[in-house]
């Protein structure tokens, strides 16, 4: 592969998660008084943080509230991790080929750090990832490349010999703000019409379309 390293998204991109999200924050609503949302409908609210996501799910709810509303869904989302959630057909064995060339790998999510890990390490136990991180304090969430810089520097690659692939507006802008290669995934929570509008390199449908974008990309 020309790429040297591959950096993912977790949600959307390597696992499919949106049912346990949409259910647990459901709960936390629900708990607290707010009224539920469709399942479809955090497929917009997901992509920038458990914040991001409480702030969309509540509404015009206020601050207080709001707060209360993530510890709950935390809570409940810690022990309901692995109800539906699962690897997407086909990823695990194309990121294993991946290291077997050589490439090293990262995953990089602005889901909270502790899922992170865990999800990576059950779903994905074939893939030998060099660093796994999700949200941390002190550092700024994906659009912001600060994050990824710092993972391609911990994989010892520069950021023009690194791809970046996920399925959302937020993972082709930290692509571009990063200078990476940015490929977007069709399989996760958004359209290829928004990975194109926002710079997406290549847009694969399949696994083995990933495979083939990454090793035929110019850095």
């Amino acid at each position: 592969m020309r790429l040297r390293a591959v950096l993912f998204d977790l949600d959307g991109t390597l696992v499919d998660s949106l049912g346990d999200i949409a259910t647990a924050m459901n709960q936390a609503l629900t708990q607290h008084g707010l009224p539920p949302h469709p399942e479809a409908a955090y497929l917009r609210f997901v992509g920038e943080g458990v914040a991001k996501l409480a702030e969309r799910a509540t509404a015009s709810a206020p601050a207080a509230l709001q707060g209360q509303v993530l510890a709950t869904y935390h809570a409940y989302y810690d022990t309901h991790l692995f109800d539906r959630t699962c690897a997407y057909p086909g990823v695990e064995a194309a990121l294993a080929e991946m290291a077997a060339e050589g490439t090293r790998l990262g995953v990089l999510s602005n889901k909270s750090d502790d899922f992170v890990k865990r999800l990576a390490a059950r779903l994905l136990p074939g893939v030998t990832f060099t660093a796994v991180y999700g949200e941390r304090p002190g550092i700024p969430r994906k659009p912001d490349p600060t994050a990824a810089l710092a993972l391609a520097a911990e994989l010892g690659v520069a950021p023009d010999a690194c791809g970046f692939v996920g399925d959302t507006s937020v993972d082709m802008d930290t692509a571009k703000a990063a200078g990476m290669y940015g490929v977007g995934v069709t399989w996760g929570f958004r359209t290829a019409e928004e990975l194109h509008a926002h710079g997406a390199r290549a847009v694969v449908s399949s696994a083995g379309e990933l495979l083939a974008a990454l090793r035929t990309a110019a850095p």
